[in-house]
């Protein structure tokens, strides 16, 4: 499963709408900081510093699936109380998502207040209502999956046990993935899995399999053992389980169980990555990719999510990224600069600085390593900018360049130094240094602060710019005489 086709995916499924139904609620965060103990009793005290709302559960999803370059069309209940009406304000301001909230009288709106302070959650306050919505507000929710599924792809029930996903709305949506021949996935709660039917994929997370079925899935033999009696009680087509760091597993039409491990990553916090990755299988599946690629993109995507700070979303660029960098020693030897921006954001995004050196490495020698390796030593990741074919030969002459830019590429993406390549055609670097504002700029001895294209853009943001000294007698245009004068 070499995976270089998931970009593609990627790309195809830009814009094909889904269907998202299910609990949406109101996240709020408010911010501090905590210096002493109350004297009143043993707990913190917090000062409030700011406070920060974001939609969730349902909603969440929608703003993953939004940012990933799909359509979203989310359906549920709210209170008609003030968290609704700023909930439904803040669906309203993503692009990409279109919000039919039912706004119901005799419900409040579900609220998370988290009470956050040094990058920890001291106190969670829920304020909500679990009972079942009534069955005029059901009979809406029904109506509105039936008219949005026509011009869907993919329908998601996302569960979070807040009493919008009943038993008459799963019927809705299975009914209505029937009729127009499209895929649905349920975010299951509780350990009744079969009521949620015949879906086309169940995603349950590896504690809810193992409340679900009663059986240890600490190893992938215990998750194996626990998918096969899932495939045997349970009417869904497939079952994907997310296993946190160990990956994603899953199974279908009693298949024996597939087990996939994704790149290791610093783990910020984990919150919403459960909302990433049924997202990112929606986007799999809308692609028209097989059920092996939409977990790969899940993998892919919630290894990103976890790496941000809060409920934060991924979006296809990252994506895209992501995939391009794991693929570079295998097919996909250099980052387009839309995705090498992308790269460079989320590495910032960590706390990494980015060092940024460039040149047409024709020929690869100790003077090159040297520069590479010295610029890799002082920062976080290194991008590399390489002439083009057509800018080599402007620059150097019509014999040039011995190796394809694709080759060139291959070489500098297997070295450990070099974290990303992006080809330019232009004579220099300028737009490119521009466009990605690295922290750190690096040159090799030949050039002087003042000869050093991009210097003054990334001293002006308050980067620095260092030069390498020389390798004597180590440079393309010497180790090409001397290839030259051996062959004479």
């Amino acid at each position: 499963m070499s995976g270089t086709h998931l970009p593609d995916l990627v790309r195809a499924a830009k814009g094909k709408r889904v269907v998202c139904v299910g609990d949406v609620m109101l996240d709020r965060f408010i911010y501090g900081g905590v210096t002493r103990i109350s004297p009143e009793a043993p707990v913190p005290i917090m000062r409030r510093t700011r406070e920060a709302a974001m939609p969730g559960g349902a909603g969440n999803v929608a703003r993953n699936l939004a940012s990933l370059g799909l359509s979203v069309s989310l359906i549920g209940v709210v209170g008609d109380d003030g968290e609704g009406r700023e909930l439904a304000a803040l669906l309203g301001s993503i692009d990409g998502v279109d919000a039919d909230l039912i706004a119901m009288r005799d419900r409040s709106t579900t609220l998370k207040t988290r009470f956050v302070a040094g990058g920890q959650q001291l106190l969670r306050v829920d304020a909500e209502d679990t009972s079942p919505i009534e069955s005029g507000p059901e009979a809406e929710l029904i109506a509105s999956i039936a008219d949005e599924a026509e011009s869907a792809g993919v329908i998601i029930l996302s569960d979070y046990a807040k009493g919008a996903v009943t038993d008459g709305v799963i019927a809705a949506a299975l009914e209505a993935g029937a009729r127009h021949g499209i895929p649905v996935i349920a975010d299951p709660k509780g350990r009744d899995f079969a009521r949620y039917g015949g879906v086309d994929l169940i995603k349950p997370n590896a504690s809810e399999l193992a409340v679900a079925m009663g059986l240890p899935v600490e190893t992938d033999q215990d998750v194996e053992t626990a998918l096969v009696a899932a495939q045997s009680v349970l009417p869904a087509k497939a079952i994907v389980v997310t296993r946190a760091a160990k990956g994603m597993s899953f199974a279908a039409d009693g298949a024996p169980a597939v087990h996939l491990s994704g790149q290791a990553r610093e783990v910020y916090d984990v919150s919403g990555a459960g909302d990433t990755s049924i997202a990112a299988l929606a986007l799999g599946l809308a692609g028209g990719g097989t059920l092996a690629d939409a977990v790969s993109l899940a993998i892919t995507a919630s290894g990103i999510a976890v790496g941000k700070a809060g409920t934060a979303t991924v979006s296809a660029e990252e994506v895209l990224s992501a995939l391009q960098m794991g693929l570079r020693n295998g097919g996909v030897s250099y980052l387009s600069l839309d995705t090498a921006m992308a790269q460079v954001a989320t590495w910032r995004e960590a706390g990494l600085t980015v060092g940024f050196t460039n040149g047409c490495f024709d020929i690869l020698h100790p003077g090159h390593l040297r520069v590479l390796e010295e610029a890799k030593a002082r920062c976080g990741r290194l991008v590399v900018g390489l002439n083009s074919d057509a800018s080599v030969r402007r620059l150097k002459g019509p014999t040039r360049p011995v190796n394809d830019a694709d080759s060139r590429a291959r070489v500098l993406s297997g070295l450990m130094a070099v974290d990303a390549v992006v080809v330019f055609d232009a004579d220099t670097p300028q737009d490119l240094i521009e466009a990605l504002q690295p922290d750190l700029l690096v040159k090799g001895g030949d050039y002087t602060i003042d000869t050093i294209v991009g210097a003054d853009t990334v001293q002006a943001r308050g980067g620095t710019v260092h030069i390498v000294p020389l390798v004597d007698g180590q440079s393309t245009t010497a180790a090409i005489a001397r290839a030259k004068a051996k062959a004479e």
